[in-house]
């Protein structure tokens, strides 16, 4: 008895939000009748008012001065025509006016009826259909919160459950308990998300460990050098100095990039959206471009209409510039680059980059925007393996995605549909 009540006092809460949510909605569909019965009132009123001059005059002139006057309220109102500070016509406008706000009341009272029988209806099943949902959960929520046991056994078996899993171990939980199965479930799910972030974060730190381990001891085999013969021998001095800057700029540029997927990670990088047009970013990234590397000619297609996109330009000038950095690296000096801009057949925008270069195999690309992944191909070509990873992140950020197409020896091409 008391289930049914409570569930009674479940239902009714969603029933009063449906009826408040059905009273706007009457609202503001009666503000809508109004302003399109007043729009008609003074459609009627005007030709009514033509009717009046053509019939009296026999032609309607823009120039003539008209106006509506009245002395005791509608019963006195008068319509009158004056041309050349003369007047024209005066004709009684009480008996119209009434026949207009007549005919105006019968259409308010006949639409009235409509919405109420045939909109109200359907809305209140949308409503309803919308909330029903939400009711379901407040019923669930409302029986979980009342769902008690005669002892205690059930929790002293979740709690026994919970104790012997270890985090370095494959185990999930296992209840064997009807009861519990949602439970069960739902600490599983979370089990397999905590391990397998876990296992994300460990490979991240090894790779980040063995990338800077690599640049490390070419700096310390150099500076040894250095302390043997670098003060006597020149040449040893020279090869030292520019091997050790090159170094540190590598190191530099690795944990910059390591800073940044940490502070995308953790949230702290947030995106300053705002109304950009891709044609002048791709104009202007494509003229860099020929300035900053002299061994590739570049070509740039781009739109007949001018596409608008919301975004952070700055990080999505970020992201183009790696994948045109990366299709640099991967193309013979001489051999064409292309870039581009367009929309899909969904009327998405997109921004292309194409090379010529080594490209992928399949294989590599399921994981070519994985952290410090690089193909066997890629290996001798000097980088990071974070730069695709990057522009992954700034690309999940703005709500688009990567479509690949890339063949061995015959290049690679790259398209970010926004």
């Amino acid at each position: 008895m008391k289930d049914s009540i409570k569930r009674n006092t479940e239902t009714k809460r969603v029933s009063s939000i449906t009826r408040k949510l059905l009273w706007q909605f009457a609202g503001s569909k009666l503000r809508l009748i109004i302003q399109a019965d007043f729009v008609l009132f003074l459609v009627l009123s005007c030709g009514w008012a033509y009717l009046q001059e053509i019939q009296n005059l026999g032609n309607f002139e823009w120039s003539r001065h008209r106006s509506f006057s009245s002395q005791s309220g509608l019963s006195g109102l008068t319509y009158r025509i004056v041309a050349d500070d003369k007047e024209m016509v005066r004709v009684n406008a009480s008996k119209a006016c009434y026949v207009i706000l007549g005919i105006l009341v019968v259409l308010l009272i006949l639409q009235l009826i409509f919405h109420i029988i045939m909109a109200t209806y359907s809305m209140n099943r949308k409503i309803k259909k919308i909330l029903s949902p939400i009711n379901e959960i407040a019923l669930q929520a409302d029986e979980l919160s009342r769902m008690t046991y005669n002892d205690s056994s059930k929790f002293e078996e979740l709690e026994d459950a919970i104790d012997r899993i270890r985090p370095e171990e494959e185990m999930l939980l296992s209840l064997n308990d009807s009861d519990l199965a949602g439970i069960e479930a739902a600490m599983n799910n979370l089990l397999i998300r905590m391990r397998e972030t876990n296992r994300q974060q460990a490979r991240f730190v090894n790779d980040a460990s063995h990338e800077l381990r690599t640049p490390i001891a070419v700096i310390q085999g150099y500076a040894n050098m250095l302390e043997r013969w670098g003060s006597e021998d020149k040449q040893v001095l020279e090869e030292s100095i520019h091997a050790i800057t090159n170094e540190v700029e590598h190191m530099n540029k690795l944990v910059e990039q390591l800073l940044f997927l940490a502070r995308g990670d953790s949230g702290r990088t947030k995106l300053k959206l705002e109304q950009i047009a891709l044609n002048e970013m791709m104009q202007e990234i494509y003229e860099e471009s020929f300035m900053i590397d002299e061994k590739h000619p570049y070509r740039f297609r781009n739109a007949d209409e001018s596409i608008i996109v919301n975004a952070d330009l700055t990080l999505l000038k970020q992201a183009v510039r790696i994948l045109i950095d990366n299709a640099a690296k991967y193309t013979k000096e001489g051999d064409e680059i292309a870039l581009g801009i367009g929309e899909t057949e969904e009327d998405r925008p997109y921004i292309q980059v194409q090379d010529s270069g080594i490209g992928m195999a399949e294989a590599d690309v399921a994981h070519m925007f994985d952290r410090f992944y690089r193909s066997d191909e890629a290996r001798s070509y000097s980088g990071t393996g974070l730069g695709l990873s990057i522009a992954k992140w700034i690309v999940d950020m703005h709500g688009g995605h990567f479509e690949i197409l890339s063949r061995t020896e015959l290049g690679t091409r790259i398209r970010v549909v926004l």
